[in-house]
């Protein structure tokens, strides 16, 4: 089996595959950027023992990190359990997709990872609205290349940020509220929050397709909030919250795995 670990700033996601390559089991966990491969190993166990399952049957496994500290403790904790280095998605290698920008070094893992799982999957061009720590937009065009997208905080830091910073503002469920028109402040809030969200990834969206020449680009979203700035807009075509991991796998194949 193989088990693919996508690390962002805040969370990261893993997810298990089966020799068909379906998605047998996902799981989230905090991101500390000072765990150790024998802590990560820790809770590695502990996920797979809760579940019923045998880590021993893990035979090959990918990481995309964000976070370079928990790169090097990701590659000692498996590269231990499975007496082989797992695969490390480095940022700037296109894997069997043309980086159409100046630097391609400067592309993340993550955003890799997203593009070629939607390239895969839904053809293009496509656009991918990645809802993580960062709101990640990352374009594909017509011939198949990556041409980068838009970055912006995201809405869980933004969230942050107002809470923090303004005194009378308290903490409020994150959800569509409503009306855009907020009648309360919590409403105000909520509006500003993911109808902003969604207003902003609209924007960006149709921006980049009228750049693009492209205005039929699917726009595939996904991350931990993507369902829900989904049900303020009917920007996406699809939601696939499952996106970043299967990449890692597809990378895992072209780069000489086998299923």
């Amino acid at each position: 089996m193989f088990l693919a670990i996508d690390v962002g700033n805040t969370q990261s996601t893993l997810g298990l595959f089966d020799e068909g390559g379906a998605l047998v089991r996902g799981w989230r966990m905090s991101t500390n950027a000072t765990d150790t491969s024998d802590m990560l190993h820790s809770r590695l166990w502990g996920f797979f023992a809760k579940d019923g399952l045998s880590l021993a049957d893990v035979t090959d496994a990918g990481v995309a990190s964000v976070v370079p500290a928990l790169e090097r403790a990701w590659r000692r904790c498996l590269g231990a359990h499975l007496g082989h280095d797992p695969l490390i998605v480095s940022a700037g290698r296109p894997y069997g997709m043309e980086i159409a920008m100046p630097d391609p070094r400067q592309v993340g893992a993550d955003r890799i990872a997203n593009a070629i799982a939607a390239r895969s999957t839904y053809g293009a061009p496509v656009i991918v609205v990645d809802f993580g720590t960062a709101t990640n937009i990352d374009v594909v065009d017509a011939a198949g290349r990556y041409r980068g997208g838009a970055i912006s905080p995201g809405l869980m830091l933004s969230a942050g940020a107002l809470f923090s910073r303004a005194a009378k503002l308290a903490s409020i469920p994150v959800e569509v509220p409503p009306a855009a028109l907020g009648d309360t402040t919590e409403h105000a809030m909520q509006s500003g929050l993911v109808i902003g969200a969604a207003a902003q990834a609209e924007g960006l969206v149709a921006r980049i397709r009228d750049e693009l020449g492209t205005p039929d680009a699917q726009v595939v979203g996904t991350g931990g909030l993507a369902r829900t700035v989904a049900r303020a807009t009917d920007l996406f075509d699809a939601i696939d919250p499952d996106l970043t991991l299967r990449g890692i796998r597809e990378i895992w194949l072209r780069e000489g795995g086998r299923p």
